[in-house]
């Protein structure tokens, strides 16, 4: 099979053709039809993510696409089961092995882009709005990067919880995407600026901030007392750096979300929340935005549009 595969430690990604692998015990082989990149595949491919598999391995976090069959010791799901998959890596390829308690049966009203797009981005907001934040309906929430894979998630769930949501991105272009997905104030992406427009909004009760850098500086300062801000990740590169007197004299919270760090140690919270989201897409209140699909062969330049903030929502690969 076709797979964008790490042959040994050290060795740079490729498109390769490798053996088609067998489920073992506990693993589902999935013929896969989507696969959702995201940024923590670059830091993989950096070497720098918080999870790094051994090599060889196949890059691709997420997918979405048909059982195959099971290994021993699966019962469920059964061959022909429809399913979204977080496994970690390996989804970058015509067909993989995953835990099949990490399988989650796709509804009808979800295709194999949707269902490939979904679980991470979706997962982390609601995780950190709903379970880690607390957001309260009438509460001002300001999604920094919220046009991006994750932040336009927040933006959908943050208004699906009754906030009002204060959309930050870069760009005019960007900054529509956000409203079309249900942001009630859009403020450009300026350190310089962020802090006055949010405060003219009346300030921020909880921040969600996969960007980090300059901007989260910016926000920190937007805050109004005993607001939460989550950190979610450092796309521009740059861990902020938290005066903790500031903290003290605003009686801020500032609290971490590894959506995947769930699965170790509390995975419960996951499938409650994945439940959740699944239902709400089923009513109609979710639309995942995918601004491009392309295919195997096309996989360098997906990673590209990340790399240099190209695109909006997500990017999904096509391995067939």
């Amino acid at each position: 099979m076709r797979a964008y595969h790490v042959a040994a430690p050290g060795a740079a990604a490729a498109l390769s053709e490798i053996p088609c692998p067998s489920p073992r015990a506990g693993e589902l082989l999935v013929r896969i039809e989507a696969c959702g990149l995201n940024f923590a595949d670059l830091l993989i491919l950096e070497g720098q993510y918080q999870e790094m598999p051994e090599a060889p391995f196949t890059l691709g976090m997420e997918v979405a696409g048909t059982v195959e069959a099971t290994g021993p010791g699966v019962t469920t799901p059964v061959p022909g089961t429809r399913v979204a998959v977080f496994g970690g890596h390996g989804g970058l390829a015509e067909y993989g092995c995953f835990p099949a308690e990490r399988a989650v049966t796709l509804p009808d009203s979800m295709d194999a882009v949707a269902g490939a797009a979904f679980q991470i981005a979706y997962g982390t907001s609601h995780v950190a709005l709903s379970h880690r934040a607390r957001l309260a309906p009438g509460e001002r929430l300001l999604v920094l990067g919220a046009a991006g894979g994750v932040g336009l998630t927040a933006v959908e769930i943050g208004r699906a919880m009754g906030a009002e949501v204060i959309a930050c991105a870069r760009g005019a272009e960007k900054l529509e995407v956000a409203r079309r997905a249900g942001a009630h104030h859009l403020v450009p992406a300026d350190p310089e600026t962020l802090r006055d427009d949010v405060r003219a909004l009346g300030g921020a009760d909880v921040v969600y901030d996969p960007v980090g850098g300059p901007l989260f500086e910016a926000a920190f300062r937007a805050c109004r007392p005993e607001a939460r801000l989550l950190s979610i990740g450092f796309a521009s590169g740059e861990v902020p750096r938290i005066k903790a007197n500031h903290l003290l004299v605003k009686n801020l919270t500032v609290m971490g979300i590894y959506w995947g760090g769930y699965l170790h140690f509390r995975p419960g919270v996951v499938r409650e929340s994945l439940a959740e989201l699944m239902r709400w897409h089923g009513e109609g209140h979710l639309a995942p935005h995918v601004s491009h699909v392309l295919p195997l062969e096309r996989v360098e330049e997906g990673l590209t549009l990340l790399r240099e903030r190209r695109s909006t929502g997500k990017v999904v690969i096509r391995p067939r």
